[in-house]
């Protein structure tokens, strides 16, 4: 596998300290994420008032990464969304994770997107490397959307046995999107750190540096 090349400067590890929060639902995924890098006030406001705010911010329970750019605003969180779609990708359409929901969010997500700029949301549309997900996580976290799926940590061994067979069987790995966020990295194991809201808090999980990585919606 290629060795990772970062700037000179940046320390060979670096591990991002956060509030572990775990999703409460199978929807929440998400906000579940920007609960885990907003500051302890914001936090505790969010929790409080999570229901009317979501409703408020007009996705309720489907969520899509574009909401959480707005959540995140709303909380003063600096920060860039980077997607190879602006708007809802037309390959959505045949996929039986989003069938349903499309009729409802679609207006939504379309309005938010042609909103972002004036709402000094910075959208950019890019593929990013795992080299610039590094390089930005020495500015902070990351929240990343990433097929379920195909998930997997070395530590907890989570996902393990699913994706040891999937190198053996040539089956196809259908696409459940799940938001995690990345809180640091380990060049010498060639690892990435991350937070996983479907689980307490056990600490981070690490995986290979070659992660999948998705921009869409969740589940």
């Amino acid at each position: 596998m290629r060795r990772i090349g970062v700037r000179s400067d940046a320390p060979q590890k670096h591990h991002i300290e956060l509030l572990h929060y775990r999703q409460k639902s199978n929807w929440d995924c998400g906000v579940s994420c920007v609960l885990m890098v907003l500051p302890n006030k914001h936090r505790q406001h969010l929790t409080k008032n999570l229901s009317k705010i979501c409703k408020s911010e007009g996705f309720n329970k489907s969520t899509w990464t574009i909401d959480l750019c707005y959540l995140l605003k709303k909380y003063e969180v600096q920060h860039v969304f980077y997607t190879v779609t602006i708007g809802v990708h037309e390959g959505y359409r045949g996929n039986s994770f989003y069938h349903q929901i499309l009729t409802k969010d679609e207006n939504r997500v379309k309005v938010k997107f042609r909103d972002a700029s004036k709402n000094k949301i910075p959208v950019r549309k890019a593929s990013i490397s795992i080299l610039h997900i590094i390089e930005q996580l020495l500015n902070g976290p990351i929240i990343i959307l990433t097929n379920a799926r195909l998930l997997y940590c070395d530590i907890c061994k989570s996902n393990k046995i699913s994706n040891e067979l999937r190198k053996c069987l040539p089956w196809p790995t259908t696409y459940q999107g799940h938001y995690i966020v990345l809180c640091g990295y380990d060049i010498e194991r060639q690892r990435v750190f991350y937070r996983n809201p479907s689980f307490g808090d056990r600490g981070f999980c690490r995986c290979m540096c070659h992660v999948g990585v998705h921009f869409g919606r969740s589940a």
